[in-house]
């Protein structure tokens, strides 16, 4: 088995060429927005956007910006109220159709955005007429679109838990059922159930087709818009949103080690 496992130097010839990949198009964009008129570098756009006077131009972003957090925080609801329960109950008490299960929350990954849109048309017609026509409803289609990656993320914690004997420990002490998945399972669950949240922010915070042709602002659909006028500005903003996901990437790995801590 060492035989098979690469060297150290190989290791760090790997780790420099995986990093050099994510780092140079990152580095690229900073400096790229560094460049003032006169070719000097300076922090003159960063400033800009927090410039009074500027608000105007930039006031769709915030404004996309807004709308996809509040998306983030309702797709988020829909993983951990309607996904997990529904994991665990197929888990527990019907295994035979976990297979099933698992092939519909994967087959979304499959399915390209725009057909995905062409079928939820009719039904967004529906929900604009019952729901109104808010951005908060996209948070449905994206429910959808999120179901794969949340659900690797929740099933990798499932299956490392044993479940079904916290669960029936907890019943025999008397817990109800809401109890047992909330105070017995969800805390074994909790780096999956953290995982599929910060993926879910991740993927709603970057989604742009499904946004763009249901005609709902967000920020996504808002960075190209003032990209036409003003390509320096969407290029920070999405510095700044690769920055909120790896701190919410950082808090995630911290609470999951303390609970790890916690247990052992």
């Amino acid at each position: 088995m060492n035989r098979l496992a690469p060297s150290r130097t190989t290791r760090w010839i790997i780790g420099i060429l995986v990093g050099a990949f994510f780092a140079i198009p990152l580095v690229s964009t900073f400096l790229y927005t560094l460049r003032s008129t006169d070719g000097v570098l300076s922090f003159e756009r960063w400033a800009a956007i927090l410039d009074p006077t500027a608000s105007a131009a930039l006031k769709p972003i915030w404004t996309g910006l807004g709308n996809s957090l509040i998306l983030a925080l309702v797709t988020v609801a829909i993983v951990l109220l309607l996904l997990a329960p529904t994991m665990i109950l197929v888990n527990l008490r019907f295994p035979k159709l976990k297979p099933l299960f698992e092939f519909t929350a994967l087959l979304p990954i499959s399915i390209p955005a725009i057909v995905l849109v062409v079928g939820l048309s009719p039904i967004y017609l529906q929900i604009s007429r019952a729901l109104g026509t808010g951005t908060w409803t996209l948070a449905f289609a994206y429910g959808i679109t999120v179901l794969p990656f949340a659900y690797r993320s929740i099933q990798a914690s499932i299956d490392a838990a044993d479940l079904r004997t916290l669960s029936e420990a907890a019943r025999s002490l008397g817990s109800s059922w809401p109890v047992v998945v909330w105070k017995v399972l969800a805390p074994n669950l909790r780096q999956g159930l953290l995982s599929a949240s910060l993926i879910s922010i991740a993927v709603v915070l970057g989604e742009f087709t499904i946004a763009s042709l249901l005609n709902r602002q967000v920020f996504q659909t808002a960075m190209v818009v003032v990209g036409k006028q003003d390509a320096y500005a969407p290029a920070i903003f999405t510095l700044l949103a690769l920055l909120f996901c790896f701190l919410l990437l950082l808090i995630i790995g911290r609470a999951a080690r303390g609970n790890r801590k916690a247990s052992s």
